[in-house]
């Protein structure tokens, strides 16, 4: 794979999120990021610079709440310069979205909202009264949400959960992560993270870090090479065995669905090429998993066990499963037996 070298040297120099990104606009996914509540806003920021100095994207960061309208949300979706103009949404209607949104605390916002925002990920197009929002080629839709910590699970309303079937991935930021480009500019960093990078982290960023500038030619490339990626046989069988189990476990209640699968496949191979190899490996196997399923996953409830019918304690059901997360139910799956 000597024509994806350069990928892979690229990748090694890329933070946490940089590379989510770059994996979604390669093969024009979306994804969800999540982190904390107190790094929400520092998050943001740095999603914001890595779109504008790694890939040359416009965004847009949106302040969601129970009170954003679908006017705030329409208007605050278009390029800076059209946001100025446009009063109203027959004026918004007029203008192409942004290429990046950035949602915070999405999870806030109506359903109402949250549907027009899935039609916007499908179809890159919304419309409107007076006319339609279009989204460009290469439209990212990015929800941020706060948790209170990495295995916390932010509470999703039926809406969003059924959207979470259309990010290729998740990832959770931690505050110990770092922010490449923040770092570099504290001006923009929150005060509660000024005196935390000065002591913790800006010893450790790198210092005049290169710009990547990935463009679209990179973004093909990678697509190019991820297609050819080859699994073995015994490969596709432990792929196969991983969806199976989710689907058999009792502690699932649901969202391991055929996109979802599809994405495991897609992701899989693009870790590959990432990783400077043709073929996909299990600890791959493994680290797309984790990064394809656990938003997918819908716990199961104790009272909606199907042993129930068949005589079962609800109270001992209720203890078998006061273990189950997306996290362990990850680990239970990933303890099956690899391919040698």
């Amino acid at each position: 794979m000597d024509d994806t070298s350069e990928i892979t040297r690229l990748a090694v120099e890329l933070s946490d999120l940089e590379v989510a990104l770059l994996l979604c606009l390669a093969v024009r996914e979306h994804c969800r990021i999540d982190t904390t509540t107190e790094n929400i806003h520092d998050v943001a920021k740095e999603l914001a610079l890595v779109c504008t100095n790694t890939f040359n994207l416009t965004y847009a960061v949106l302040g969601c709440s129970e009170a954003t309208s679908f006017d705030d949300f329409c208007s605050g979706i278009l390029p800076t310069d059209a946001r100025r103009r446009s009063t109203t949404i027959r004026a918004a209607a007029e203008h192409k979205v942004v290429d990046v949104v950035i949602a915070k605390n999405f999870n806030h916002v109506a359903e109402d909202i949250q549907v027009q925002a899935l039609e916007l990920m499908r179809s890159k197009k919304l419309a409107l009264k007076d006319g339609v929002l279009e989204a460009p080629a290469d439209f990212l839709f990015v929800p941020l949400l706060a948790r209170r910590s990495e295995q916390d699970q932010p509470k999703l309303n039926p809406h969003l959960v059924a959207k979470n079937d259309h990010f290729i991935i998740s990832h959770f930021h931690d505050d110990s992560d770092g922010y490449i480009y923040l770092e570099e500019n504290n001006d923009w960093l929150s005060d509660s993270q000024m005196s935390a990078s000065s002591v913790v982290r800006k010893s450790e960023a790198p210092q005049n870090k290169r710009n990547p500038n990935i463009d679209r030619k990179t973004l093909d490339k990678l697509e190019r090479a991820s297609n050819a990626v080859t699994s073995g046989a015994d490969i596709v069988r432990y792929q196969q065995d991983i969806i199976v189990f989710f689907r058999l476990s009792r502690a699932v209640a649901g969202g391991i669905s055929v996109r979802s699968n599809i994405h495991f496949k897609t992701l899989s191979k693009l870790l590959s090429t990432l990783h400077g190899i043709d073929y996909i490996t299990p600890s791959i196997v493994a680290l797309a998993a984790k990064k394809v399923f656990r938003h997918r996953i819908i716990v199961a409830k104790p009272e909606d066990d199907r042993s129930l019918q068949y005589g079962s304690d609800l109270k001992t059901v209720s203890q078998v499963l006061a273990y189950a997360t997306p996290d362990t139910i990850l680990e239970s799956v990933l303890a099956l037996e690899t391919p040698i």
